[in-house]
């Protein structure tokens, strides 16, 4: 007789494949920064592109019906943030590393919890607000304001960071009303679109090479943001939740592979002050029965 399936080990399995594939992402994504190739356009090629890449999927596993868009108001706003904070973590990788890049992006899932008592009216206690108080100690001494030269990139990736905390919040909001493989396909449809809108006063036309690494930076947002999908289809947030941070590691170590970029020991401080506030917040909030602390998809 077969051994039981073990679903939870499945959906790990899924998250860690995503985790380890984000950062070649993010590698493409400044290699074309760093060709010229205006950033905005690099937005409209992760969104749009993506958008087509996840249609075939929808349609295949929940029909033609998935497309038809629901809570346009949501959506859009949800559309809104996700340009905004591609736009800002692409921009600040033209001016850092990915690692620091994402260290600074950690701070996402502190700001959700600042940030819920005003917008999603939920109860946030003392140790909470701690956590929340000790996460941006650690942000701190990723920066170190004062103590080192001024960085643009410290900045654009915080805001982008604090961008995708309301994704999740609008994310939120719309739990449940269609499936996170819809939402992610209506978030990416929408963003596309007012991406191109923009793109329109800076289009440069990419050359083959270009648009070869266009498609694939979109394949592999698209892929991995399926993996994530997939993974939480298999066991609960709270479980998957650690594992989101494996990202880290292979953003490591891509960032010195391909650009010779390797973090201080200041970076690895403040990543594990924020890593324990995100895990901590996330503990707690399963012990409540509450909804996950991260993004089911990252940029």
């Amino acid at each position: 007789m077969s051994k039981p399936i073990n679903k939870s080990l499945i959906g790990i399995a899924h998250m860690l494949t995503a985790m380890l594939i984000f950062p070649f992402l993010d590698v493409m994504a400044k290699k074309l920064g760093e060709q010229g190739l205006p950033i905005m356009e690099i937005v409209w090629a992760r969104l749009f592109l993506g958008a087509l890449m996840t249609m075939p999927i929808l349609i295949a596993l929940e029909g033609r019906s998935a497309l038809a868009l629901r809570d346009v108001k949501l959506n859009g706003g949800r559309a809104i943030f996700i340009v905004a904070t591609t736009f800002l973590f692409f921009s600040a990788m033209k001016f850092q590393g990915v690692a620091e890049t994402l260290s600074i992006y950690f701070i996402q899932p502190i700001m959700l919890t600042a940030l819920a008592p005003f917008l999603l009216k939920e109860t946030v206690d003392l140790r909470r607000w701690i956590a929340v108080a000790i996460g941006f100690l650690g942000v701190l001494v990723i920066i170190r304001p004062g103590l080192v030269a001024f960085n643009p990139g410290t900045l654009l990736a915080f805001a982008s960071g604090c961008a995708s905390a309301f994704v999740l919040i609008i994310s939120r909001k719309l739990a449940g009303n269609s499936s996170a493989l819809a939402n992610t396909f209506y978030t990416s449809f929408l963003g596309g679109v007012i991406a191109s809108v923009i793109m329109l006063t800076q289009w440069q036309w990419p050359t083959i090479e270009q648009w070869l690494m266009m498609f694939s930076l979109s394949a592999i947002g698209t892929f991995a943001n399926y993996l994530v999908i997939r993974a939480f289809e298999y066991c609960e947030a709270s479980l998957l939740a650690p594992f989101g941070y494996a990202e880290m590691i292979n953003a490591v170590l891509a960032g010195w592979y391909f650009f010779g970029n390797f973090p201080d020991v200041f970076t690895f401080v403040g990543v594990a002050i924020l890593i324990a506030c995100a895990l901590w917040i996330s503990n707690h909030e399963r012990k409540r029965s509450a909804m996950e602390m991260i993004d089911p998809g990252r940029v």
